[in-house]
């Protein structure tokens, strides 16, 4: 069997769709790759460095000063706890109520639609929401950074629309043999729906890792501060502002390369979950757009 010859403007083409790709890929990864080099530098070096990738002088100082005290570790821990406890949370509500706005026969499905996208436009407000959190007890509690967000009502739509694309005869065969509505979704849909689940969840994971207003809101007590608000605090210090300094005294402050650490401790978490869910991820980034 003959090979398809390509012709010239295809090669073209291919070319200049490899180049384009190619240089978007390093625009991207290279601020990054600055951020990393930066604070394995010393300040000497990025003080006459304007662009620094890698650094001539290694030092290890802006993450000694980050991880002098063991409080950056309790700091992990809370968002580790939050991170994971929250994705789990959210996604148990999440699917139950996509799966029920998904079928067709549910009462008042219209209803419930609209008044969730219509959260999507308008919403409370701060204080009203604070005013919320404290009449319920939660204010200083952990559970403040997760009850108030545990549905994102564009997650739960794409969900919804995922759902909605499956196949019926599945469903119905279930039926046939007996299975109610909770078995059909434990046992069925959710074991297919495995990339639409893992993509959501990933979206809740880095929204709950990233969490730090409602930490600054509604947690006073600082040793439930998650990562995130802990490492604001680090840089306000190396920054030479007015601070309690009484856990870093004995630390000098690195201003530049703190900042540059502070952005790697704070993303490189969120880098590692996701070469594992890299291939569910390829698979649900056209959640609910292509039906069967």
């Amino acid at each position: 069997m003959a090979q398809r010859r390509i012709s010239t403007g295809s090669r073209v083409f291919d070319f200049f769709n490899y180049f384009l790709l190619a240089l978007l890929a390093i625009i991207t990864v290279l601020p990054f790759i600055h951020v990393v080099g930066s604070s394995f530098a010393t300040s000497a070096e990025i003080a006459r460095t304007k662009f620094l990738l890698f650094p001539t002088e290694f030092s290890l100082q802006a993450y000694k000063y980050i991880f002098s005290t063991d409080t950056i570790f309790r700091a992990l821990g809370v968002s580790i706890i939050v991170t994971v406890g929250g994705t789990l949370w959210s996604m148990l509500f999440s699917v139950l109520t996509a799966y029920g706005l998904s079928r067709r026969d549910l009462v008042g499905r219209r209803v419930i639609n609209f008044l969730i996208v219509f959260t999507l436009l308008f919403n409370g407000g701060m204080i009203p929401t604070f005013l919320v959190v404290q009449q319920t007890g939660l204010l200083d509690s952990l559970w403040a950074l997760i009850i108030p967000v545990t549905i994102n009502a564009f997650n739960m739509i794409i969900l919804r629309s995922f759902f909605m694309n499956l196949p019926q005869g599945l469903e119905e065969s279930a039926k046939i043999d007996g299975a109610n509505d909770f078995s059909i979704l434990f046992r069925i849909v959710i074991p297919i729906s495995l990339p639409a689940i893992a993509t959501i969840s990933l979206f809740y994971a880095v929204t709950y890792w990233n969490t730090y207003m409602h930490a600054i809101l509604y947690l006073a007590d600082a040793d439930k501060w998650p990562v995130q608000v802990l490492l604001r605090q680090i840089v306000v210090l190396a920054s030479g502002m007015n601070y309690d300094a009484e856990a870093y005294s004995d630390v000098p402050p690195p201003e530049v390369t703190v900042k540059m650490a502070t952005i790697v401790v704070a993303t490189v978490p969120v880098l590692l979950v996701y070469p594992f869910l890299q291939k569910y991820f390829a698979k649900g980034a056209l959640l609910g757009s292509v039906k069967g």
